[in-house]
């Protein structure tokens, strides 16, 4: 593996950059996390949303939605018009349906999570979209690429984890835990699947609560080669959704992945986020 002696630091930097500017677009998409305007839990009564087309509920055929005479939805390039049914979603499966209102985009994101099924429309024209000008990061250091070892369970381990929304849990299969040196000791940290390429860390270390976001924190590390070797980035430790919105319902970390040391790498707390007592509007 590559030690930080063997880094180009202004190479290092410049492919942070790189990776942070595409990392924040993504971010900040028209139609991304940042332009949701609510979250509504679907219940048998069908409720109206604020910003967006139809009347939502759940069902014997799972989320039902009623449009109203002129209202479409598009998903995959099918126009839906009238009571359309969805059918039983599996766990943190989640589709997008589209919709227009004049000349603004929109869309809706039908999903489960935590056993229940929710809606999230979302609006290009919403205000925090112009206002967010970044998240604030650490100065981008090789010291913190640590080389880790993948050592596997015999199976993948469900393990239930709180949320960012109260009263709410999401179980995800963790295949095993990588063992690193960082700040003069051994670490380790159970890793989530996420895909056949990388494995999902959720963290917290000394810096959350202080300088850094207090709930959680996230990096994708590189699928572990034949040996079990792999590297962690915490300079690409990144803020999930509900760092930025109260609209988001993200998995907090396991209890045992709080690093008892500061790792100051990777993104801070942000300057703004969007609370859920704020009033979307409609724009004509």
């Amino acid at each position: 593996m590559t030690s930080t002696t063997d880094v180009d630091l202004e190479q290092f930097e410049t492919e942070w950059e790189q990776w942070h500017h595409r990392h924040e677009r993504r971010r900040n998409d028209p139609l991304g996390f940042h332009a949701i305007t609510g979250l509504y839990w679907l219940t048998e009564d069908p409720v109206a949303l604020a910003d967006a087309p139809g009347r939502w509920s759940i069902g014997p055929e799972g989320a039902v939605v009623e449009l109203a005479e002129g209202e479409t939805l598009t998903h995959d390039g099918t126009v839906i018009r009238g009571r359309h049914a969805f059918g039983e979603l599996a766990e943190r499966a989640g589709i997008l349906l589209h919709f227009s209102d004049g000349p603004v985009a929109g869309a809706i994101e039908l999903a489960k999570r935590g056993g229940f099924t929710i809606v999230r429309p979302r609006r290009s024209d919403h205000p925090f979209l112009a206002a967010y000008t970044g998240t604030p990061a650490y100065d981008p250091h090789p010291r913190w690429r640590v080389d880790a070892a993948f050592v596997a369970f015999d199976e993948p381990e469900p393990t239930e984890v709180g949320a960012a929304v109260e009263g709410l849990t999401h179980v995800y299969d963790a295949p095993g835990v990588l063992r690193f040196e960082l700040d003069g000791g051994p670490r380790d940290l159970l890793a989530f699947s996420a895909g056949a390429e990388h494995l999902l860390v959720l963290f917290r270390d000394e810096t959350s609560g202080v300088t850094t976001y207090a709930a959680n924190r996230s990096i994708l590390v590189p699928a572990p080669d034949a040996e079990g070797r792999t590297t962690i980035d915490f300079t690409r430790a990144t803020n999930l959704p509900c760092a930025y919105t109260d609209h988001a319902t993200c998995p907090l970390p396991p209890s045992r992945n709080h690093l008892p040391v500061a790792v100051e790498a990777g993104e801070k707390t942000p300057l703004d986020r969007v609370r859920a007592d704020a009033v979307p509007v409609r724009r004509s």
